[in-house]
């Protein structure tokens, strides 16, 4: 006896049902029009120097806080967006004045200032529409977006001059109100530049049991923060050696603003007639080995803003040197001009020192397209000028020459507008201090000074510590105060703005990037 066989299996049913499932789906998909809702698909940085992207997307943007670098992020979306849309719903509390730009399905918002340090912000976008779903007359509304993130913390660094961290890089943060010593017991630091990124310093040191300021040695200390493109972070106080004494005195240095380059002068030991500028790539892999540039004997010098040459006092006039070996064919010569003060962040301006031959100084704003303005005339110094990040402003620290039958110099602070040449006075200081420091903030709202005590007595003990200015003038103690400053959107005529003393006791203040 034969049976008839089923023409369709149970297995057979079941996948006739799903695809008949699957086809009535699409078909209420194609009837609706495209369901998918737009979104930002990426949340990224551009960093100021590099033009480099971080990308800071979904939760890893909630960890990382930026600092003045990164003035621009990028909204990427997954699809062509309604661009009135998204810059009329797009929120940012607290508010961050900026610029918006496009290109394609990324967008860009520039801050006009940088961030204020220390704050988190809130970046929201919601109710923004599709571009083509608007052009066929639907709504087209994308996914709602939220993300936060947060600016550097205020942090500052000095040289220690109570007794427990006299003589030691010690490192301040003013936002949570801590205090970390950096550097050990036996060096004594004289003097210490930031890498750009925040994760170490560079600093040269003594030995704590010798006076001689020419026995100093290049050494770097981790801070315990980690850059934003970096998972981790070093340990704090880790210190390695970067270069040694054995054969050449260490004197100045500068650090490159990319952070990649140390320009150093040195002084042979046995020979005084070899004395010059040496300059060291900073490469983990290849190590720390110095190279001569071979120029004309110089005075004082600073790196170029791109990281690619040193500005250098020759002669009469300063000479901008490329970073090789044979620098002996200057890129530009200034020979009015006998000392740069400062460089403006993009290089485009320079603050340049004029010496007169009636003992007076004239301070000069020189730009890349020739410009030569002068700011002011002195008969005291231009001690140091700082260019601000946030608007067309030049910070200085001046002396004025006091009537009298000594001679006596009186620092004070001043902010020279660069565009109408106004100079507006912000604090005069004590006669006394020879030896005042200023450092500004990198998001421009603070302006760091300290005001040293000279030793009056002299030191009998043969081993006692005795710490000394630039000029070699011994400390007895110091103070550090905080000027703010207010943005110039925000600052009025009659604002009145006053020094906060800090409870900290030391003296050449810097701040952290």
């Amino acid at each position: 006896m034969t049976t008839k066989k089923a023409i369709f299996q149970p297995l057979d049913w079941i996948a006739i049902a799903l695809m008949l499932l699957l086809i009535l789906i699409i078909g209420l998909l194609i009837s609706q029009g495209n369901a998918v809702k737009a979104n930002v698909r990426e949340f990224t940085w551009k960093h100021v120097q590099t033009e480099e992207k971080d990308i800071l997307t979904n939760d890893a943007s909630q960890d990382k806080k930026i600092g003045a670098e990164y003035k621009t992020f990028i909204l990427t979306f997954s699809r062509p967006m309604d661009t009135k849309s998204v810059e009329e719903n797009l929120k940012i509390e607290p508010p961050l004045a900026g610029t918006i730009s496009w290109a394609g399905r990324r967008m860009g918002y520039t801050f006009i200032t940088p961030a204020p340090y220390g704050t988190t912000y809130k970046v929201q976008l919601k109710d923004a529409k599709d571009k083509f779903a608007v052009q066929g007359g639907k709504k087209g509304v994308m996914q709602p977006f939220s993300t936060t993130f947060s600016t550097r913390d205020r942090i500052l660094l000095y040289i220690g001059a109570e007794q427990e961290d006299q003589g030691r890089l010690v490192l301040y943060n003013l936002t949570q109100e801590q205090k970390k010593i950096l550097t050990p017991k036996d060096l004594v630091v004289l003097d210490f530049q930031p890498f750009p990124d925040g994760e170490k310093i560079l600093f040269s040191a003594r030995p704590a049991n010798n006076q001689d300021i020419l026995s100093a040695q290049l050494y770097t200390v981790t801070t315990g923060f980690s850059a934003p493109h970096h998972q981790n972070a070093e340990s704090a106080s880790k210190i390695d050696l970067i270069l040694d004494n054995k054969d050449y005195q260490n004197l100045k240095f500068d650090l490159s603003p990319d952070g990649q380059t140390i320009v150093i002068q040195r002084g042979n030991k046995t020979n005084p007639n070899d004395f010059g500028l040496w300059f060291i790539p900073v490469n983990r892999d290849t190590g720390n080995t110095p190279q001569r540039l071979q120029s004309q004997p110089g005075g004082d010098f600073m790196i170029t803003p791109d990281s690619k040459a040193v500005a250098v006092a020759q002669g009469q006039g300063t000479a901008i040197l490329p970073l090789q070996a044979d620098g002996t064919k200057p890129l530009d010569f200034f020979p009015q001009f006998g000392l740069v003060q400062a460089f403006s962040p993009d290089g485009s301006q320079a603050a340049m020192v004029k010496f007169n031959t009636d003992y007076t100084r004239d301070l000069f704003l020189v730009t890349n397209q020739g410009v030569q303005k002068k700011l002011l005339t002195t008969k005291g110094s231009i001690v140091k000028c700082q260019f601000d990040t946030a608007s067309p402003t030049l910070y200085c620290l001046l002396t004025q020459l006091l009537p009298g039958e000594f001679y006596q110099e009186q620092p004070y602070l001043v902010a020279i507008d660069l565009k109408t040449g106004k100079q507006k006075p912000l604090l005069v200081l004590p006669p006394d201090q020879r030896n005042v420091q200023m450092s500004l903030s990198p998001d421009g709202l603070g302006l760091l000074f300290d005001q040293v005590v000279s030793q009056t007595t002299p030191v009998t003990s043969p081993d006692a510590q005795v710490l000394t200015t630039e000029d070699g003038e011994a400390i007895a103690t110091s103070s550090l105060w905080l000027m703010p400053l207010l943005p110039i959107i925000d600052s009025q005529e009659t604002a009145e703005l006053k020094p906060e003393q800090l409870p900290l006791v030391g003296f050449h203040p810097r701040w952290l990037p």
